[in-house]
């Protein structure tokens, strides 16, 4: 009777975070549709052939700003979302991601306010273990389209960011993992300044 339980909560579970994906897929405006669609579809072509795990992470972001014209420090907040891994060779994986992450930067200057871009991300890293499936090393390209955002005109954001991310994460139990991660944006971030996102993000998640 638990393990029907158990298999019940983790297709619910499932169910919810695939219904979460194409949701957040259809906010997005239509060129922003296609190229995340053509990730995740890309992602998806190998799945008859590879192992596949599902599930849903969340956490905690340390952002800024660096660039010319914004004197900031860490901007917290947060990010959730769903996460898949598609095992390829005994200790490489594909890792696409689709969160949804809240960055920017907390303003020093007196009478502003602070920086606050929502974005939809696309992380899609490769794994590598380093330990038998239980320490792993990941790194690879981030994009990350934007929602919405709460910033005073002169620092309205980009619509589009692509960014670099890399860092560790480990598997407590077969199910359970923690993240660790630094993004560096490789493009600007603001129409008006050159700046470009920086985020350090520690995530715990769970795989079924």
């Amino acid at each position: 009777m638990r393990i029907l339980k158990t298999i019940c909560l983790r297709e619910t579970i499932k169910s919810f975070t695939i219904r979460y994906i194409f949701v957040s897929i259809l906010k997005l405006k239509s060129m922003k549709k296609v190229i995340v669609l053509f990730i995740l579809l890309l992602s998806a072509n190998s799945l008859h052939a590879q192992m596949l795990k599902f599930g849903v992470k969340a956490g905690a972001n340390f952002a800024n700003l660096e660039g010319d014209n914004v004197e900031g420090s860490i901007y917290t907040s947060f990010h959730f979302g769903a996460v898949a891994e598609i095992s390829l060779l005994e200790n490489l994986s594909l890792q696409p991601e689709l969160l949804y992450s809240s960055q920017g930067t907390k303003v020093d200057e007196a009478g502003i306010k602070d920086i606050n871009y929502n974005y939809i991300t696309v992380p899609v890293l490769a794994k590598f273990y380093l330990t038998s499936k239980k320490l792993s090393l990941e790194a690879g390209p981030q994009f990350s389209f934007l929602v919405n955002e709460n910033v005073e005109e002169q620092f309205e954001g980009e619509s589009f960011d692509f960014a670099a991310a890399a860092g560790l994460g480990y598997n407590i139990t077969e199910n359970f993992f923690v993240q660790a991660r630094y993004v560096m944006g490789l493009t600007e971030a603001n129409k008006d300044a050159e700046v470009t996102n920086r985020v350090i993000q520690f995530s715990v998640g769970y795989t079924f």
